[in-house]
């Protein structure tokens, strides 16, 4: 009884008011959510199809395409609203389990780039005491060479 009434209340929503007027099944005005004093009167049928069952058997009333502003009147109320608390809690989680793992992401190429580094440094490190050994080396084969050179020269002018 309960499905008859809110279809009853769904059908006269949806019909303007021209309709209602010339409507013949629709005489009572009645009130979104409310009943008639006949439908409060009305014995469901035992084993039947209720009267007012839409196509679908929902109980509802198809949504007419012949009125389209109603339609879209309906999408741009839902629009109004905007979103759930619901939904903005989830896309604030997402938001924040994103920035997280952009991070966590960071942190590990900023650690990465670390370590890069310090291994360049021990690279150089070592290259740079193999240099100091072969300059410390031809600086005392320079010196050795020098001394030779200038022994050299000072035995071949005393023999002059």
């Amino acid at each position: 009884m309960q499905d008859q009434a809110a279809t009853s209340s769904v059908a006269a929503s949806l019909q303007s008011s021209s309709e209602r007027s010339s409507s013949s099944a629709l005489h009572v005005n009645v009130k979104e959510g409310m009943e008639s004093d006949d439908e409060i009167r009305k014995v469901p049928e035992i084993g039947g199809e209720p009267e007012a069952v839409g196509a679908s058997g929902t109980g509802r009333e198809p949504v007419s395409v012949s009125h389209p502003e109603r339609v879209q009147s309906a999408m741009e109320s839902t629009r109004r609203k905007g979103k759930s608390p619901a939904d903005k809690e989830s896309k604030r989680l997402k938001r924040l389990l994103r920035n997280r793992v952009s991070a966590q992401q960071a942190r590990e190429r900023k650690k990465a780039y670390l370590n890069e580094l310090e291994v360049r440094v021990k690279e150089l490190e070592k290259k740079n005491s193999e240099l100091d050994e072969r300059l410390s080396t031809l600086q005392n084969e320079n010196q050795m060479l020098r001394h030779i050179l200038k022994n050299t020269t000072a035995g071949i002018q005393e023999r002059k």
